[in-house]
């Protein structure tokens, strides 16, 4: 049986890595990758504990956050590929729809 802190230390090191991914990459499909990388760790860690606690609850909570991630998706690459259609690149320095 593998210990409960090999999955809590695996759910850490992903969302460490999708962090510095939305924080140093610029192009935003890769930061909507690391975005989506940040919300496995999480569920990980609630099915971790979840297991852990012999609850149900932690499960239905990642039901709830995947449902969520995938309307996310959707909706996100809408969005990524009408600013790439404007402005035909997807580097998050270049575009700055805000500006006037």
């Amino acid at each position: 049986m593998i210990p409960l802190s090999w999955y809590l230390i695996l759910s850490g090191i992903l969302f460490s890595i999708g962090a510095v991914g939305v924080l140093i990459r610029r192009n935003a499909i890769v930061i909507f990758m690391c975005i989506e990388l940040m919300l496995n760790a999480v569920n990980l860690a609630f099915v971790t504990f979840s297991r852990q606690l012999d609850s149900m609850d932690g499960q239905i909570f990642v039901f709830f956050i995947m449902t969520v991630a995938a309307a996310e998706a959707a909706v996100g690459l809408a969005i990524i590929i009408a600013v790439y259609r404007n402005k035909a690149t997807v580097n998050v320095d270049d575009i700055n729809l805000m500006k006037w």
